[in-house]
């Protein structure tokens, strides 16, 4: 059974006190004791999440700022997850709260939080998958995992999300190129944003050409939206073409690989349980200092 201090916490989360939610989500991300067994109550959970991902400098959380403007005009319930870098030291977060999502932070119908990588490999956060169903717990209408953007985190995101949103810019042909394999495999939707730039009609069409081969093996095409974020032009498309997709996830094979995908991760994490880097870092210091480290044989120890 959960400890006293979730259950408690558990039912003010569902009745919508954030205050309660952030906690609940420092409580997952420490693993205090009676966290397993905590997610182990939580309800299924309909709620979608919508995976933010793409280069640095693309215009991620501005695009962000502008879907949780049209959503809460809308009347709807917003729930945000901030992926930021860490440092590799101490494992903080580098960026912190974005500032360009300020306007939010008080809101009733906005909860934001953010989350270090903690030196995660993927880019996103170790626990990420359960302070998302966690999230959940409150009831939103929408959750949005933005990420890091760099590295593995690109395609790490599709394990999580029921869409997977893409953001890139006009200027961004030679990194497409660089990232396709995975881009073009993990994507729902293509935003091209900043697309009042010189040239995104004919980098959109290009896209489109790029993205042509992989629809005969997609059941559901990747769409290409246009948007100028900082101005709030194509929120509404994007909008649209995000709930178009999840409404077309929910009648194919996809959701059961995405169920696939989480309960690879949560049994990897389970096995990977007592192993941290900070352990491991001493003992390789210990072995160094004593002049008997081989690494193969170290790692050994713990398969």
């Amino acid at each position: 059974m959960p400890t006293p201090v979730y259950q408690s916490l558990a039912s003010s989360v569902q009745n919508g006190d954030f205050k309660s939610l952030a906690r609940c989500i420092s409580l997952v991300e420490n693993q205090v004791p009676g966290t397993d067994d905590f997610l182990q109550q939580l309800p299924s959970s309909d709620t979608p999440v919508i995976g933010i991902t793409g280069p640095p400098g693309a215009g991620k959380s501005t695009l962000v700022d502008g879907l949780i403007d049209y959503w809460v005009k809308a009347g709807k319930k917003v729930g945000v997850l901030c992926v930021d870098p860490s440092s590799p030291f101490n494992l903080g977060a580098l960026l912190g709260d974005r500032i360009r999502m300020s306007e939010w932070y008080n809101h009733p119908h906005v909860f934001i939080r953010s989350l270090a990588t903690r030196g995660s490999l993927g880019g996103l956060h170790p626990y990420i998958l359960e302070i998302t169903d966690v999230m959940k717990l409150a009831g939103f209408d929408y959750i949005l995992v933005e990420t890091v953007g760099v590295g593995q985190s690109e395609v790490e995101i599709a394990g999580l999300a029921d869409c997977t949103v893409v953001v890139v810019v006009p200027e961004a042909g030679d990194e497409i190129q660089t990232m396709k394999a995975g881009l073009m495999e993990i994507a729902d939707v293509f935003v091209v944003n900043k697309a009042d730039r010189p040239d995104a009609d004919r980098f959109v069409h290009n896209l489109k050409q790029m993205l042509a081969p992989s629809f005969a093996h997609k059941q559901i095409p990747v769409e290409v939206v246009k948007t100028i974020a900082h101005q709030r032009e194509g929120i509404k498309e994007l909008s649209d073409t995000i709930d178009t997709v999840l409404q077309q996830t929910k009648t194919n094979d996809r959701q059961y690989w995405l169920l696939a995908e989480k309960a690879w991760h949560l049994i990897q994490m389970q096995r990977m349980k007592g192993v941290s880097k900070a352990m491991l870092k001493k003992e390789i210091a210990d072995a160094v200092a004593a002049g008997e480290l081989n690494l193969y044989s170290f790692v050994k120890r713990f398969y």
